[in-house]
């Protein structure tokens, strides 16, 4: 027995194979963030409704408005000409693109847009577009000039992304080269032209993940670039996005809020992050968007207890957060997608409470985004199955949040000692020392947000 031990021992440090192999962890995410993207805030802006006018010029008069928010990206939905064949409404459909290169005369005109990014530099906002590069109008001038590009039925008609009911646009084929060439070129042509900062790109896995991963390395010549994915999928971090969807964060707390089971979903979400997601993935978390808005439709009388507290949520947790236009208007309704629906603009009551949590998330590195913040770690309390408390920094610079998740009233003790220090009430100022032994009182989905003080 000796002896054969002897034998494999001799065998395995012979072996050239085991010799060389290399067992260093190695970074997933080979994506240089630029770095107005670590404390960087969303901003979802629908030309169409965010004025009365609907215009490029009406909503460069509301950026002054946005800058003093706080908020850092302006993500304009698409702002292209859009398809008239096969139209949804007597509008359109902005994701049905006729002219890559073109603006919608809707919004204005080439010198509009370029006043608008202009402004927005100069008062300190970046300015990204939403692209639509897995399919086009089916009147786009491609589809004559360059029929090869599309995906076609049995019969040879072009034909619709496969599963889906976009009965206006049809589907691109990544297979071409030449598809990829023109599109690529599309996206640097409004960085370079126009000075615009970045992409969020629709439905970003219906296209190749190395037809992104080229265009991101073509944008980075020309100027650093923040990159969006409309995706949920952990490779497109690598060597193409900065961020992608969390769209595991809103339905889970879309799911316990609705059942009022407790902690438990957002718990689930956040170790599935820790676990199996790169700290440099920025995770883009948020209550509502374009077609997710007024809660994805669900009565307000459900979800109105727990609204304030998901977005303090989004903000002090791990996640990049959106908010979406109207929400600090306190928007009531979904909005139209194809035909005007102008935001009535008023002063809502969570206007202020969007903006303090702008402003903590600015001025506490703890909480920036992706590789630039600091990780998630829970307090145990004596309500785990309905409170949700965490810490995110080192001692001395951390933020202490404590989330009750439900709609029961809750008395929370703390069971662990890794929270204790001398704090300011994020949101009313007010000091607070914890040494052990404290009670929380928390009321139906109450949340209460700490900052340390030295």
């Amino acid at each position: 027995m000796r002896l054969a031990i002897a034998v494999s021992a001799a065998m395995l440090a012979a072996s050239p194979a085991m010799a060389q192999t290399d067992y260093t962890p190695r970074e997933v995410v080979e994506v240089e963030n630029a770095p107005w993207t670590a404390d960087a805030v969303l901003y979802q802006l629908n030309t169409r409704q965010f004025t009365p006018q609907g215009t490029f010029a009406a909503a460069q008069k509301q950026l002054p408005r946005l800058a003093a928010m706080g908020v850092d990206i302006i993500w304009l939905m698409p702002i292209h000409p859009i398809g008239e064949a096969n139209r949804k409404g007597s509008l359109g459909s902005p994701y049905a693109v006729r002219d890559y290169r073109g603006v919608n005369p809707e919004f204005g005109t080439e010198a509009d847009f370029r006043a608008f990014v202009d402004e927005a530099h100069r008062l300190g906002l970046k300015v990204i577009l939403d692209w639509v590069a897995n399919h086009s109008a089916y009147d786009n001038p491609l589809t004559v000039s360059h029929p090869e590009w599309y995906t076609r039925t049995p019969e040879g008609a072009l034909m619709s992304p496969a599963g889906t009911d976009w009965s206006d646009v049809a589907d691109f084929d990544y297979a071409q080269p030449a598809l990829r060439r023109y599109m690529t070129e599309s996206l640097v042509y409004w960085v370079r032209e126009f000075g615009v900062d970045g992409y969020r790109a629709d439905v970003a896995g219906y296209v190749p993940t190395d037809f992104w991963e080229t265009a991101r390395a073509e944008l980075d010549k020309v100027k650093p670039v923040f990159m969006l994915a409309e995706w949920e999928q952990r490779d497109l971090h690598a060597r193409a996005f900065d961020a992608t969807y969390g769209w595991g964060w809103k339905e889970a707390m879309q799911r316990l809020v609705k059942d009022g089971s407790g902690a438990g979903a957002m718990r689930g979400y956040y170790a599935g992050q820790s676990e199996t997601w790169p700290r440099a993935a920025m995770r883009m978390v948020y209550t509502e968007n374009h077609d997710q808005n007024s809660w994805d439709g669900v009565a307000a009388e459900i979800y109105g207890p727990a609204y304030e507290a998901a977005m303090a949520l989004s903000f002090t947790g791990p996640g990049l957060p959106l908010i979406y236009n109207g929400q600090e208007a306190d928007n009531d309704r979904q909005l139209e997608f194809f035909e005007r629906d102008p935001i009535v603009w008023r002063e809502g009551k969570h206007a202020a409470l969007i903006a303090r949590l702008i402003a903590l998330k600015t001025t506490t590195p703890a909480l920036h985004n992706g590789r630039f913040g600091a990780p998630l770690v829970e307090v145990p309390t004596n309500a785990t199955a309905d409170v949700f408390a965490f810490t995110r920094g080192q001692a001395g610079e951390r933020v202490f949040a404590v989330f009750n998740l439900s709609p029961r009233p809750q008395q929370v003790r703390f069971e662990h000692a890794r929270h204790h220090g001398r704090y300011t009430d994020a949101l009313n100022g007010e000091a607070k020392t914890f040494a052990g032994g404290e009670a929380m009182e928390l009321a139906p989905w109450g949340y209460r947000i700490f900052k340390e003080t030295k």
